[in-house]
């Protein structure tokens, strides 16, 4: 129950603070009045609203954006760690800056309108704008409102720019062939492969493991993936993270065909894999064998550089000042600095697979393996590789197959999606053109002449 503290103020006249208790039994003021009487009935009224669920701490709308999120929101808010990782990029990029030092309280629609307009006139995509206002600043304002912390919405009624949709880039069966032969080896075929057959996600085909694979029915079941993550986000620190669950939050079996199946069946086989073990993966490499380096006396001189100087090779001198690039120099070169960073107190980066893990990394596929066979073959633009997901998806719409099935297969939440990679194939719409074609060119036969009747 609350109750009216009187203090004598400067004047000397007394003052009364009305006094009452918050849902955790702490103290707080409803004000300063003149009279007891006017402070007993702002308490009253306190406890009042308490009651009804309209009272929070009004300290906590004063504190600022940062602090909330830094300190309330994030730390406390359910995320996937990948999420958690993005929000925490676009946070500090392009929130914090402007919203950080404000007030809970402070931050009004008005104030979301500005930054977006800012963000547009700094040449930000339609999409980042999207994914800071709608994914990000209102969730946070969401939970802010819930909390009692700020009593408006302010995400709430302020339009954004229009997100253009994206192309799908559909791979023909054509192209795919071109690429599949552009591939550098046996093993990173069988992968592209696989995920052609079966159009999995990136994640998912990466955590496929022998035990997955039911090599007498030809069933594989999807009940896995792998994420990419910074340590900083990782629970104990690593790199990739196994979460029992796919994007959809449910497993989902699918057939293979049977020359996948029987390719799968050789590979396993050839490389000795258990049931625990990762059908693709980056192993660690062979450590090299020991070579007798020979002095730089033996091995001679370099060719004349411009000024006309040779240089003995296995030294720096040949390396930087005769530009010679053979495997003495380059190993003189190396030595040096390893004996820099040595010396202060540098430590090489670890191999990813330090730590026992041999998941295959998305952006180190599609920088050394991906992006270079897809310039071999010739591609135009060049596809991600999600992209065989989606021409996986057109190549069984094409060919007949169910739209629920493939909706099954694809483990899309809504038959809507599936819907979207009817006709995407670049011949879908051939009958089309040849109906539309047949109609127009009717014009240039020559009307049929009518016989005359005679008199």
């Amino acid at each position: 129950m609350g109750y009216a503290k009187k203090r004598i103020g400067r004047n000397g006249k007394p003052r009364y603070t009305a006094v009452y208790a918050d849902l955790r039994g702490s103290e707080r003021s409803a004000g300063t009045f003149g009279s007891e009487r006017a402070a007993d009935k702002a308490w009253q009224n306190a406890e009042a609203e308490l009651r009804q669920g309209r009272v929070g701490d009004p300290a906590r709308g004063r504190q600022t954006f940062r602090k909330y999120v830094e300190e309330r929101w994030l730390p406390n808010h359910v995320l996937e760690p990948t999420t958690r990782e993005k929000y925490t990029y676009y946070l500090g990029a392009y929130i914090f800056p402007v919203f950080g030092p404000m007030r809970m309280t402070d931050i009004f629609p008005e104030h979301i309108r500005e930054w977006i307009a800012r963000m547009q006139r700094e040449g930000q995509s339609a999409w980042t704008i999207q994914y800071c206002k709608t994914s990000i600043l209102s969730s946070i304002f969401t939970t802010a409102l819930n909390d009692q912390v700020t009593h408006i919405h302010p995400c709430r009624g302020v339009k954004i720019p229009t997100v253009p949709a994206t192309v799908r880039t559909i791979i023909t069966p054509e192209q795919f062939e071109v690429l599949y032969a552009a591939l550098p080896d046996a093993g990173t075929q069988l992968l592209v492969e696989t995920a052609i057959e079966s159009g999995l996600r990136w994640g998912e085909l990466a955590e496929l493991r022998v035990r997955d694979l039911d090599l007498a029915t030809r069933m594989l079941t999807v009940s896995r993936k792998v994420i990419e993550v910074n340590r900083e986000f990782h629970p104990d620190g690593r790199r990739f993270l196994v979460k029992l669950y796919p994007k959809d939050k449910e497993y989902r079996r699918l057939k293979l065909s049977p020359q996948i199946a029987a390719k799968l069946k050789s590979y396993i086989t050839a490389r000795g894999l258990g049931p625990d073990g990762l059908l693709f993966s980056r192993r660690a490499a062979v450590p090299a064998s020991l070579c007798v380096v020979p002095e730089p006396g033996v091995v001679g001189f370099t060719e004349p550089n411009d000024a006309g100087r040779r240089y003995r090779h296995g030294t720096l001198s040949a390396y930087n000042a005769g530009a010679c690039r053979c495997p003495h120099c380059r190993r003189a070169f190396a030595d040096y600095r390893a004996q820099r960073r040595a010396a202060g107190g540098a430590t090489p980066r670890p191999p990813h697979w330090a730590d026992g893990d041999e998941h295959i990394g998305r952006n180190w596929f599609r920088r050394m393996i991906w992006h270079p066979a897809c310039e071999a073959a010739g591609l135009t633009e060049l596809p991600r590789f999600h992209d065989l997901r989606h021409s996986h998806a057109s190549w069984l719409l094409a060919g007949g197959a169910d739209l629920q099935v493939v909706k099954e297969r694809l483990g899309h939440g809504s038959i809507m999606t599936t819907q979207r990679y009817l006709h995407t194939l670049p011949d879908a719409d051939e009958t089309a053109v040849e109906a539309f074609t047949r109609i127009r060119s009717r014009s240039a036969k020559p009307a049929a002449r009518r016989p005359r009747r005679s008199a």
